[in-house]
């Protein structure tokens, strides 16, 4: 009788001209199942296993029900009992950077000046060719008074230029060869929004910040657009190989969406990527109109927001404050007058800009929700409706804590920085004194007040890898688990608020909710295995645990062997 209904039904097929959709109600089958699995789903929901049809997900939950889904050329994938969850979506990362990072010194996880020594000089001597050493990731606390010195640099490396960015990406340190090609002496004046460190005698010490930076541009290897797609590519891999199928950039110009776009023409762009444009404090109308003409041309590309900068950095005293630092009379260097912030940022609302603002002061903070704020009352909501969001806010008043929710501004934090090394306790503490480092990143206050979170890395200030961050979230320690209890510890954090800080909130940040950041019926099939159930273990011991398996649209891209 089957066999006769089904023949029957395609012969109405044949006849009328219906789809086979619309005319047979036959089960699809799965191109891939995943079983034996704990399925966790954003914000709150489990399975046993888990269906994927091309680049969707054809369904969830019950390991039996999902069997029923495959067929002959199914491919099935035994979790062996360990977590699957959404493929992670960093919300703050600087693609390019990071990816040319993977092949200059890496001093991220150096644990001392020896260290970093030791690395440094390794690397020039496995590349006698290179013209220019360059590196990044070292700490402030290494250094005594925070700040490293030429002198240091010339010990390692004198034959050649040597330039090492910090781990932050707002100071540089160069070598004296360097400082000499880039024509950097006593007499070279600090520019706008930038400091030459210099000696007591008014020498330059070799530390560039902000954007004294740019004065070390000459001196710095120039990648070929070529260079540039291999380095995106080794990003790609590197992603993958982490579990990250999505990243939200902070911040690219015209050559980088050039470069974008060309390995989304070839098929080689496996990446989600959301973007950022750059903005700055001077921004015109015309330019505004030119960003505008920009993310029309790429109109393949996903461009929704433009990045700004409120300040700097605590570490080097960049930072904006409400009040000065605890060790300097000085309140920071902001990079915005504030009316010039009111202007910049109202204008790009109006044009429909997703606004993310680099504020990690309570000071910068506050002038940013302030300008977001005005802007809101000036502006008609746009139709998609706002998401501004502010990155990183290190350091708040306990004041502007509820604006992140009454605003409906997300907070883009990245939880690994707050990874209490001695840079946090040498440094960044002391620079802000006891009461204002007491308010920490405080990502669960901002949360229980209505705001929304969205986690990322900010690749390459860290590493691309969300597993330290998440043990940073949950436990307010070092991976060593110092201190014993925590830094600032009420703002820790459950596993499953973490992870849908790294999933579903990001997912949301870039007005993606619905497509992406979580494992459901119809939403793009963008999975991790994890090696082990880690909703099981104990959260100091989340950080042990390992992806095994990437699944980006559908395709399995990484397999850990």
């Amino acid at each position: 009788m089957k066999a006769e209904k089904l023949f029957l039904q395609l012969l109405l097929i044949y006849i009328c001209g219906y789809s086979p959709l619309q005319a047979v109600d036959l089960p699809q089958v799965a191109d891939l199942i995943i079983v034996n699995a704990k399925v966790y789903s954003p914000p709150d929901n489990f399975y046993e296993a888990i269906a994927i049809k091309a680049n969707r997900i054809l369904a969830v939950g019950k390991q039996a029900e999902i069997e029923k889904l495959a067929g002959a050329k199914t491919r099935r994938v035994d979790a062996g009992g360990g977590t699957v969850s959404p493929g992670f979506n960093d919300a703050h990362v600087h693609m390019f950077s990071g990816s040319e990072s993977l092949q200059q010194v890496d001093l991220l996880d150096a644990v001392s000046l020896e260290d970093i020594s030791h690395r440094i000089r390794s690397f020039s001597i496995a590349n006698p060719k290179k013209a220019v050493i360059v590196g990044r990731g070292w700490l402030y606390g290494f250094f005594p008074n925070g700040l490293p010195t030429r002198e240091q640099l010339d010990a390692v490396i004198a034959d050649r230029p040597a330039v090492m960015k910090c781990y932050d990406g707002h100071s540089m340190w160069l070598n004296s060869k360097a400082l000499a090609e880039a024509g950097i002496t006593r007499d070279t004046k600090d520019p706008e929004n930038g400091i030459v460190v210099r000696d007591s005698k008014g020498e330059p010490t070799g530390v560039l910040k902000e954007s004294a930076m740019s004065l070390a541009d000459g001196v710095m290897p120039k990648l070929t657009s070529a260079e540039k797609k291999d380095a995106i590519r080794a990003g790609i891999r590197e992603a993958h190989r982490l579990g990250v199928t999505s990243v939200q950039e902070a911040g690219i110009g015209l050559t980088e969406l050039e470069v974008l776009d060309s390995l989304r023409k070839s098929g080689e762009l496996k990446l989600r990527i959301y973007i950022a444009l750059e903005g700055h404090p001077r921004m015109t109308e015309e330019e505004i109109n030119l960003l505008d003409a920009m993310r029309a041309h790429f109109k393949d590309l996903s461009i929704g927001a433009v990045k700004l900068y409120a300040d700097g950095v605590i570490e080097g005293h960049t930072a904006a404050l409400l009040q000065p630092y605890a060790n300097n009379p000085i309140r920071g260097l902001p990079e915005f007058a504030a009316q010039d912030m009111n202007r910049v940022i109202a204008a790009l609302d109006r044009h429909g800009y997703q606004i993310m603002v680099h504020a990690i002061g309570d000071g910068g903070i506050r002038m940013t929700l302030d300008a977001l704020e005005l802007a809101s009352k000036l502006n008609p909501a746009p139709t998609k409706g706002r998401r501004h969001r502010l990155e990183h806010i290190e350091s708040i008043s306990r004041e502007d804590i509820p604006r992140f929710g009454q605003l409906g501004i997300i907070a883009s934090m990245q939880p690994f920085h707050a990874n209490p090394n001695s840079n946090i306790f040498n440094v960044w503490a002391v620079n802000l004194g006891p009461e204002r480092a007491s308010r920490a990143w405080s990502w669960k206050s901002i949360q229980d007040a209505g705001g929304r979170l969205a986690f990322g890395t900010d690749w390459p200030v860290v590493g691309l890898d969300p597993i330290p961050g998440l043990h940073t979230a949950m436990t307010r320690q070092t991976l060593e688990g110092e201190p014993a209890g925590g830094f600032v510890p009420e703002q820790r954090l459950s596993l499953r608020e973490a992870l849908r800080a790294y999933t579903s909130g990001a997912a949301f940040a870039e007005f993606a909710e619905r497509e992406k950041g979580s494992l459901e019926a119809g939403m793009l099939a963008d999975v991790v295995v994890w090696d082990r159930d880690i909703f099981s273990v104990p959260i100091d011991q989340v950080k042990n645990a390992r992806i095994v398996k990437t699944i980006y649209d559908g395709q399995v891209v990484f397999e850990f062997k």
